[in-house]
């Protein structure tokens, strides 16, 4: 996969010629964020970091990762469902990583009290590598599934067209009409079109539940442009506002300044810098509300990284899709070696070889956002550190998974152009909408590349880490 473009790339004037024509595209396209000077304020904005070239992704992997999806969207739907499971599964995780067993007492609270919610709303993404570290043709293997805030799709519907613009600026006009089309934008907005609809109130809002800190609002603007081309109301508030003018009425109808919510989509809420005293409350007036919430709390829940670890195990996919071998195969092909790290003799065995062997593993928090793994070095000193402790089992282990690096350049404002050593993560995004037991949605929603340079072990683009990119599938 090494040395698509490079032919295209000889000589230091045709890259920079390229550079220039992409960066005006992207503004163009509307592939914009807010500049870390001022997050908060649109009066000076900049492109979001993205890949010179559209990067290779092997076509059966591409497809495989798009065939899998709605069995992924079943799967996190019937998690969600299973009290018992996520019990079980996070039992020992709530013991020790008070964020989780936080969202874990105001999912049992919401069930004691009884949901008034009957619409639930799932957006996930689902991202993979490539992994290249066994003989033989690369593999599809899932790094994780975000179950609450996957970002990007509304960026990512417009990045590949800029990508097109290049390759054309290249002298490879042919190369740009195989770009896919792809508008996640799109596909999330009829998810929660759908949920409004079947939720039944034509004058009801959807809000956007955002952080206080603002710098991705134009991925976000992007799927509210599709609501209000459906004549669908937004609104954007924080969980400070929800604290301070959100309330409940005898049926748990839920209001923000006198107007009725029918869905609440969470760009929040995922991590515990997004919560002081005060959130948590707003948190709970929302999940008891009949307002359908993006995720749950229990979808919430069935992304964390404990879960992910459970599903490996024998068994367990067959008891949550009870009759469903073909999709449970198509998951399964997915896994990588995922382990626990419980207290006992197999927990015990598997600290010990990754201690021995920290190259070959990643430590994984609970957590979302990018940036929280450990890996190599580091992943051994906090490994031996928590080795005899209960506070390993907040974390679970996994396979390193070992793709192959290709040359690109990674176009960052105020950042020098240089070729770098390049891996890439797929995300597929997926929608579901469930009335009462019913499921009346289930689709793939589009795709999201993201790009870094290999010295980056973790994060994403909001981290600052990866940027934006598209799959030139080969």
């Amino acid at each position: 996969m090494a040395g698509l473009w490079d032919a295209a790339l000889r000589g230091e004037a045709a890259v920079r010629r390229a550079a220039l024509a992409a960066v005006d595209a992207a503004l163009l396209e509307g592939v914009l964020m807010r500049t870390e000077a001022e997050p908060n304020a649109s009066d000076v904005v900049s492109f979001a970091p993205f890949t010179l070239l559209p990067s290779a992704v092997p076509s059966a992997l591409f497809r495989q990762a798009y065939a899998v999806q709605q069995d992924f969207n079943l799967l996190v739907d019937a998690i969600s469902q299973d009290r018992e499971f996520l019990e079980r599964a996070l039992a020992s995780t709530v013991k020790v990583d008070d964020f989780t067993a936080r969202l874990f007492r105001i999912h049992l609270q919401v069930l004691e009290e009884g949901l008034a919610q009957s619409v639930f709303l799932g957006i996930n993404r689902s991202d993979y590598m490539f992994d290249c570290g066994a003989p033989g043709a690369p593999a599809l293997k899932q790094i994780e599934i975000n179950t609450i805030a996957a970002s990007f799709g509304g960026l990512a519907s417009r990045t590949a067209a800029v990508h097109g613009r290049v390759l054309k600026e290249l002298g490879m006009a042919e190369e740009a009409s195989r770009l896919l089309p792809n508008n996640p934008s799109e596909g999330l907005a009829s998810g929660i079109a759908k949920a409004w609809e079947l939720y039944g109130s034509r004058s009801a809002v959807v809000m956007f539940l955002v952080e206080e800190v603002q710098r991705n609002i134009f991925d976000q603007r992007c799927v509210e442009k599709e609501l209000w081309n459906r004549n669908i109301r937004v609104i954007r508030k924080r969980f400070r506002d929800v604290f301070e003018k959100g309330s409940l009425d005898e049926a748990r109808r839920l209001y923000m300044d006198g107007q009725e919510v029918a869905v609440v989509y969470y760009r929040e809420g995922y991590v515990p810098t997004n919560y002081n005293q005060q959130n948590w409350e707003a948190r709970l007036l929302l999940e008891r509300s009949r307002a359908v919430k993006c995720p749950d709390i229990a979808t919430q829940l069935a992304g964390t990284k404990k879960v992910q670890q459970e599903l490996s195990r024998p068994g367990t996919l067959e008891k949550l899709l009870p009759g469903r071998t073909e999709a449970i195969a198509r998951i399964r092909a997915t896994f990588a070696g995922l382990y626990s790290l419980d207290v006992g003799e197999e927990g015990d065995k598997i600290a010990a070889t990754a201690i021995a062997n920290p190259d070959q593993f990643v430590l994984k928090p609970q957590r979302e956002g990018g940036g929280n793994n450990l890996y190599g070095e580091e992943l051994r000193q906090v490994l031996e550190k928590i080795k005899d402790s209960p506070e390993r089992t907040s974390y679970i282990l996994m396979d390193k998974i070992q793709p192959q690096p290709t040359r690109n350049y990674l176009l960052r404002a105020h950042s020098p152009l240089k070729a770098s050593e390049c891996v890439s993560e797929l995300g597929i995004f997926g929608v579901y909408v469930r009335q009462g037991k019913e499921l009346v949605m289930n689709e793939a929603a589009g795709h999201l590349l993201r790009t870094k340079a290999v010295e980056h072990a973790d994060g994403g683009v909001a981290a600052g880490v990866a940027v934006l990119d598209t799959p030139y599938l080969v």
